[in-house]
């Protein structure tokens, strides 16, 4: 990286569609990146590699092929070879991508509104932040970048220095080395392009806005869907996952593959979970595969094939369009974890075993009020300071009763 690099017109940058991302149905290659002639972008098929031997999920694989395609197509615009990268293009690439709007929401490549013309949501109150990519997205695509970069460097395929950096405070030591134990962990910038996140409460649906949400849904399918995901707090790949072997009314368990670790647990649900399963089944009777391997989600239209998440979130959306909301299918999941953790009789280590939770960090993070409960408990408090503030009048004495010979008996005299 020189310091008279040219500077680029980010906002005039024309970046192509070219490439996309696809699914094989090959378990070992589950995912591929082609470029614009249809070919494998070998590189990429190299870091998928990566992941897979380390036990990432095929969905790990895409999301992760995202944000190389990405990258990619910034790469083409600014006519700059993958291996040819330097920190010039991923500084230009991250303030583009903080910049510029998501491809398809708008005609034009423009700059990302700001957000003080924006409302939130009048049912969920959450902000609308304009057509950029969020935060979060910017600094999952910087991590994929810099581990992909550190594979080939590593590898000698790529270039000695890796163009997405550590910050430099990282650099300078092994991070946390004096860390206090009895302290908490701070949240740490790994990467230089690497943007600061804030730190946000799980968002929930209230206890009103669910029962309107369920009572929209069509179909026995969605409710069971629903009722399960508010009872288990699984997430919504795990639940879609589930065969029909993995399904045991008696126990009221059901068996899910944990994202993160890939092992097997049985989640406790709800009775009312599997009374709208079997009537899902019943209505589904002889219209769809019977056996121990099936999957237990179908789509509703013809033809019938398993249901994906895709098809799922976009059943969920419709319902919230229905109610003018935007909650999301995770929402379900915050949503059950905060009604386990407000039960007195349950743990905070129970909760974090049904959730999957690695450490009970990630599970305290459900303990924080939403700003909705601490308003109306300050409220509540000023209320009864304002009632203990006002001093009751005593009545007057009875007929034949000295008032100033009372106050003196009782202690009120000045």
């Amino acid at each position: 990286m020189t310091n008279d690099a040219p500077e680029r017109d980010l906002a005039a940058l024309a970046v192509p569609r070219w490439g996309r991302l696809v699914e094989t149905g090959d378990r070992y290659e589950p995912y591929r990146l082609l470029d614009a002639d249809g070919a494998t972008v070998e590189p990429v098929a190299v870091y998928f590699r990566e992941l897979l031997a380390a036990g990432k999920a095929p969905s790990t694989v895409r999301s992760y092929g995202m944000d190389l395609l990405r990258w990619w197509r910034f790469l083409q615009a600014v006519d700059v070879s993958w291996d040819r990268a330097s920190r010039v293009e991923a500084r230009d690439f991250s303030r583009w991508i903080q910049l510029m709007a998501k491809p398809g929401r708008s005609k034009t490549p423009k700059r990302r509104s700001a957000p003080s013309g924006t409302g939130p949501n009048p049912v969920t109150g959450k902000p609308t932040v304009g057509p950029g990519y969020a935060r979060t997205t910017v600094a999952h695509s910087e991590t994929v970048l810099r581990r992909f970069y550190d594979i080939h460097r590593d590898a000698g395929t790529g270039p000695l220095l890796n163009p997405f950096p550590l910050d430099l405070s990282r650099r300078s030591g092994r991070a946390h080395a004096h860390h206090n134990p009895m302290d908490g962990w701070k949240p740490e910038r790994v990467g230089r392009y690497r943007p600061s996140l804030p730190r946000r409460i799980p968002r929930s649906i209230p206890e009103e806005w669910f029962n309107k949400l369920f009572a929209a849904l069509p179909s026995h399918r969605d409710r069971a869907l629903v009722a399960f995901w508010i009872s288990t707090g699984a997430r919504a790949s795990e639940l879609l996952g589930i065969r029909q072997r993995d399904v045991d009314p008696g126990q009221q368990l059901v068996s899910v593959v944990r994202k993160g670790s890939r092992a097997v647990q049985q989640v406790p649900a709800s009775a009312d979970a599997f009374v709208w399963l079997r009537l899902y089944q019943q209505a589904m009777h002889g219209q769809v595969p019977h056996g121990r391997t099936q999957p237990v989600w179908w789509t509703r239209r013809r033809p019938i094939r398993p249901l994906t998440y895709h098809g799922a979130h976009r059943m969920f959306e419709r319902v919230n369009a229905s109610l003018g909301a935007d909650w999301t299918l995770h929402d379900l999941r915050h949503s059950a974890a905060a009604r386990m953790v407000r039960d007195p009789k349950l743990t905070l280590a129970d909760v974090q075993w049904v959730l999957g939770h690695a450490h009970l960090s990630a599970t305290e993070v459900y303990l924080t009020p939403h700003k909705e409960e601490v308003v109306s408990g300050v409220l509540a408090y000023h209320a009864r300071r304002a009632r203990e503030d006002v001093q009751p009048t005593p009545p007057p004495p009875a007929p034949g009763y000295d008032q100033a010979s009372l106050d003196v008996l009782f202690g009120r005299s000045s």
